[in-house]
């Protein structure tokens, strides 16, 4: 009896033991899936951006005015890491034509584009973008359609919308299997957006009616479908009633993997089904943007695996759910979006219903959480007139940072997903089924490969990058020392070392508005040397069009409106519209303080620079060898061995023959540092800074090695005007066809009261639409429209 005892005791530990190894398994795999998913979003931070433009409809001669938001991908919250981001537009055939460089600080900046007489009639591209953010996909840059109306350009012909329609189709999961039910998603749409007045049956191969579907909202729709085994299948979409497109389903497979989610009250369900594969474990794996929220295994039975977990696991906004198989190769995949509480609310009211022309308004502007309690935020808001030419600008910044930037393409009145009821659930999980979060491929993750970026985040300031080759050979060239700089009165260099490809990176700091720079080496030793500078905007371009605009009959009383408002405008305001703000940077030169200034005025003046400087400075020593001039500087400790670096209008002259060249008459001081100075890579014994009355280089030429360009840089701030009619001018005769009555990048929202905004009405009736969107500290966001009339 003892014996058996002890056999029975044995079999138990051997089936615990057999039960926990397989286990004991599904979390070693589960967790170097998990691991490899956490490294490499540390690894790879991601970056979003929104811009807040004051309206959306242009005319050549107005100026259009944007906010810029640049968030942490992961939690929504001001990302203080670029302080650069980038603004283009691009035209139809996707060349830019307005370009600009904005600086932000803690995620925040603000600028804006003067729209060119040049341009032509119709949709434009505005997209936004950090430098850090060209090293991904530019499909998740930020993106706006802009319209532009030129009266000077003839309109374009019409556009005939039945030329292509697109049908697609998405199973649940991303895979058909016969014999197994799934859930398909479809979507149809043509140049212009979505196409929602259609119907679509489902055919086989012998044309019998298999099921007919229509759509839900915006173009899009879902039906169950189970493909049987050996038939083929297709889709005929009737349009208007004139137009049919056919479309073959996707490849329908004979084993495979199928998922199905279940979205209960309280629970999320999933189920995978599989078929013909040797499936033992499979495992789920669901993130929120950068963050992994579950992580379960499931045992196969009978070729079905569920999964159970609280909605309360998933964070708020999209949700990333991937299906693993045992070898850790993702098979299904779709997408949840959860609703998020998270949200700013704002309170923005006129003070009136109606206003007479010219006359003050009052806005109350406050931010609270959804329970009413006050937040501390930063606002934007814009004040635009709206007929039949602008319409509401919908762009909104809370849709667009929860939902909108997270998937690829246009997304139709995003704002409408997050409303709540059957039809707009419905018509979100339609979405979710019809798009995907591709910031990251699975196999770069699972195979740990470490990202690699080719463009660095400018956390300092703007990065300007060239590459230094030779003209002789034509190979890029290594340890090269290269210096930019900026001619003016204030002195700005910038060094850099060529890397293994020749690249160089220049970090310049409080470079603002238009100019020269001059790049170029040591001529003196490096004579053979060719610098070229590279374009900081992306090239990377999205494979999404904007689209097309047709001018409709309807529409030209409001573009006679608005021509005649804008040429006003730019007549008897043209200077007030062309107002910037001062930077307010350090006016000194990258060496800080001097040993020594000498304001060559205060002195007697000599014909020659030899002169100046052996009678007037002392701490160099000028010499002449071998029929050419050098100079050595001189401090307590003795003389410093080589040249020192001597700048001429902040541009380095590497020959100091050119340097004896120069016309006394022409400087107004020279400064010295008698010390061996050290700045990036470079070292210098000693610094000479010769500024002329001009910043013209006092006719001194720059060498013919050196490159130099016109090139922007950050955008200087162009200050908004709106005129103030108090007592003394209300009565002015000067006509005010302002359509824009009001922008302000920067509103403080406080803790304890509400904040008023004032502004004044034009000579221009109609009805007024205003904006307010804005984020606080942690990331809540929000929007708030109202409205007037001006009579």
């Amino acid at each position: 009896m003892k014996k058996i005892i002890q056999v029975v005791e044995t079999i138990a530990f051997l089936f615990s033991v057999l039960l926990f190894l397989p286990a004991n398994c599904f979390a070693q795999v589960l967790n170097q899936i998990v691991k490899s998913a956490d490294q490499y979003y540390q690894s790879a931070v991601q970056e979003k951006v929104f811009l807040h433009t004051d309206k959306s409809v242009y005319m050549p001669g107005e100026i259009l005015w944007f906010k810029a938001y640049i968030v942490n991908a992961d939690n929504q919250k001001p990302l203080d890491l670029s302080k650069v981001a980038y603004v283009d537009v691009l035209d139809s055939k996707q060349n830019p034509v307005m370009q600009a460089k904005i600086a932000v600080d803690k995620g925040l900046g603000s600028g804006s584009l003067y729209i060119p007489v040049s341009l032509v009639n119709g949709n434009y591209k505005l997209r936004a973008y950090t430098n850090w953010m060209k090293n991904f996909d530019a499909g998740y840059y930020f993106e706006k359609s802009i319209t532009i109306v030129n009266p000077l350009k003839s309109p374009p012909a019409p556009v005939k919308v039945t030329a292509s329609y697109e049908v697609q189709f998405f199973p649940e999961g991303g895979n058909l299997i016969e014999g197994i039910t799934s859930k398909v998603a479809f979507k149809v749409s043509n140049p212009n957006g979505a196409v929602n007045n259609f119907s679509g049956v489902i055919v086989n191969q012998r044309n019998d009616t298999v099921l007919r579907f229509r759509p839900l909202k915006f173009g899009m729709g879902n039906f169950l479908f189970s493909p049987v085994a050996g038939d083929t299948y297709k889709a005929i979409v009737k349009i208007d009633k004139s137009a049919s497109v056919k479309k073959d389903l996707p490849a329908i497979n004979k084993a495979g993997y199928v998922m199905a989610l279940n979205n209960g009250d309280e629970k999320l369900e999933v189920i995978v089904k599989t078929k013909n594969v040797n499936a033992g474990a499979i495992y789920l794996v669901a993130h929120t943007r950068q963050t992994v929220t579950v992580a379960e295994s499931a045992v196969v039975s009978d070729g079905t695996a569920r999964f159970s977990f609280d909605k309360t696991r998933l964070g708020e906004g999209i949700s990333h759910l991937t299906i693993f198989d045992e070898a850790k190769r993702p098979v299904c995949e779709r997408l949840y979006f959860k609703r998020p509480k998270k949200q700013l609310m704002l309170e923005a009211k006129a003070d009136q219903s109606e206003y007479a022309l010219r006359k003050k308004v009052n806005v109350n502007v406050s931010a609270s959480d959804p329970a009413g309690k006050p937040l501390a935020a930063n606002l934007s808001m814009s004040v635009y007139r709206v007929d039949s030419l602008q319409q509401v600008d919908e762009g909104e910044i809370f849709s667009y940072l929860w939902l909108r930037s997270d998937l690829r393409g246009n997304i139709d009145s995003a704002a409408y997903y997050m409303n709540t009821g059957a039809e707009a659930d419905a018509a979100l999980d339609n979405l979710m089924l019809s798009q995907g979060w591709r910031r990251f491929q699975w196999d770069n993750i699972l195979n740990n490969k470490t990202p690699s970026f080719t463009f660095l985040p400018e956390h300092d300031g703007h990065l300007i990058t060239g590459k230094i080759s030779s003209t002789v050979a034509g190979a890029p060239l290594k340890d090269v020392v290269a210096y930019l700089s900026v001619p003016g009165k204030r002195v700005q260099l910038f060094a850099a070392n060529s890397d293994s490809t020749g690249k160089i990176t220049f970090n310049t700091t409080q470079l603002y508005g238009p100019g020269e720079i001059v790049a170029q080496t040591n001529t003196e030793r490096d004579s053979t040397y060719r610098i070229d500078i590279f374009s900081p905007f992306s090239e990377q371009i999205s494979a999404y069009s904007e689209p097309e605009f047709q001018l409709l009959p309807a529409m030209r009383r409001a573009v006679e409106e608005h021509s005649l408002a804008v040429q006003v405008q730019n007549t008897y305001s043209g200077n007030k519209i062309r107002n910037f703000f001062n930077p307010g940077v350090d006016s000194s030169g990258f060496y800080a303080v001097p040993y020594k200034t000498y304001l060559l005025d205060n002195y007697t003046r000599f014909t020659t620079m030899e002169e100046v400087l052996r009678e007037y400075v002392r701490e160099v020593w000028v010499t002449r060898s071998q029929k050419r001039y050098h100079i050595k500087v001189l401090n307590g400790n003795g003389f410093l061995d080589g040249d020192p670096l001597v700048l001429l209008d902040d541009v380095p002259v590497f020959n100091i023959d050119k340097v004896m060249a120069i016309d006394p008459l022409k400087v107004r001081k020279l400064e010295d540092v008698p010390y061996r100075y050290y700045w990036g890579p470079s070292v210098h014994e000693g610094i000479l800074s010769f500024t002329t009355y001009k910043g013209d280089l006092g006719g001194v030429e720059i060498d013919p090695h050196a490159v130099v360009l016109d090139y922007e840089g950050l955008q200087l701030q162009r200050e908004f005007y709106a005129p103030v009619y108090d007592t003394s001018t209300l009565k002015s005769h000067l006509p005010d066809f302002r359509t824009t009555l009001y922008w302000a990048p920067e509103i403080k929202a406080g803790l304890q009261q509400k904040n008023q905004v004032s502004f004044y009405t034009s000579d221009i009736p109609g009805k007024y639409i205003g904006v307010v969107q804005g984020i606080t500290d942690w990331g809540d966001v929000g929007s708030r429209y109202f409205s007037f009339e001006v009579r």
